[in-house]
């Protein structure tokens, strides 16, 4: 079996692919037919999120590649996330995202940040006070939001799967885990070398909660590309460095979301490499030189989170 096609499963029972096809920041008119060649290249895992603006274009691709005989629905794990302006209207935010994918059910569905916004403000998913700062509700808590997805779950078992979270750091999952009846099944955050998050994946671990990774690369034209270890790693494995930190969530134990529209860059993405234990202590030294030099990079870094008090729960 391919590394690609690892399997984990979740505290539901079900079973994720461990490498998903995200499509955050995809351009319009991009995705349907980036979505589609995942599709038929193997990818059984598609990531998207109510906010990305592309679950119509997503659901083209789904339903293409269905047509087409490529792909069983009930091969595909889809996941999609519960924006922040409608931490209020959980209910009906899903039956819109479900319209707009044009599916009868989600895989997985995510609080995609723990906070809410002005649900009646100057813009559907990003408003704005008159200082230019986001329209926050801080009265309203992620634990409730949490406790409407757990209603919803339980309400609609046929049109949700698993429920789970988006951003959650150490300290928000410590405040939302002893309130709940579900345990989140996954938590997808921002996570890579340079950035290995490390006390939240070990609580995630004690908790049977699955980490997600996105940004796995960082960012265009990331040092971690040519960072002394994963190019060390990258010539003795005789892959890319990207594929190095790719391969390096699922010696983790993690699942990783590959982004691309380019066709060749999506099949190459598939090409994961076994990391032994000599790669991973080497990738672990240089995070721990980075720890210790306090050179963490955060890529993905909303400009709402110095408004919510992100740097003491980061």
């Amino acid at each position: 079996m391919a590394l690609s096609d690892t399997r984990y499963k979740l505290n539901t029972g079900a079973e994720i692919p461990a490498l998903g096809f995200g499509t955050w920041q995809a351009g319009p008119g991009e995705v349907s037919k980036a979505v589609y060649h995942a599709l038929k290249s193997g990818y059984r895992h598609i990531d998207t999120a109510q906010n990305y603006g592309n679950e119509a274009e997503v659901g083209e691709g789904i339903a293409r590649a269905i047509a087409e005989g490529l792909v069983a629905r009930s091969e595909i794990f889809v996941t999609t996330k519960l924006w922040c302006t409608y931490h209020t209207r959980v209910e009906e935010a899903l039956n819109a995202s479900l319209k707009r994918l044009g599916l009868d059910y989600i895989d997985l569905y995510l609080v995609h940040w723990p906070l809410a916004m002005n649900p009646n403000g100057n813009h559907d998913l990003f408003p704005k006070l008159p200082d230019g700062s986001r329209d926050l509700v801080l009265s309203h808590s992620h634990v409730t939001t949490w406790k409407s997805l757990e209603e919803l779950i339980e309400k609609n078992p046929g049109k949700v799967k698993a429920i789970g979270v988006s951003n959650y750091s150490k300290p928000y999952l410590e405040e939302l885990l002893p309130q709940v009846k579900i345990v989140p099944a996954v938590n997808q955050i921002e996570n890579h070398p340079a950035l290995p998050q490390q006390e939240i994946v070990d609580l995630c671990q004690e908790k049977g909660i699955l980490i997600t990774a996105y940004s796995p690369l960082g960012s265009t034209g990331s040092p971690l590309f040519s960072a002394d270890a994963i190019v060390e790693v990258a010539k003795r494995k005789g892959v890319s460095p990207a594929i190095v930190l790719l391969s390096w969530h699922l010696a983790r134990g993690s699942c990783v979301l590959a982004k691309s529209v380019t066709p060749s860059r999506i099949e190459e993405n598939m090409k994961l490499a076994k990391l032994d234990q000599e790669d991973v202590d080497l990738i672990a030294k240089y995070s721990n030189e980075l720890a210790a030099k306090k050179a963490f990079q955060r890529y993905v870094y909303p400009p709402f989170g110095v408004q919510f008090g992100f740097p003491d729960k980061l």
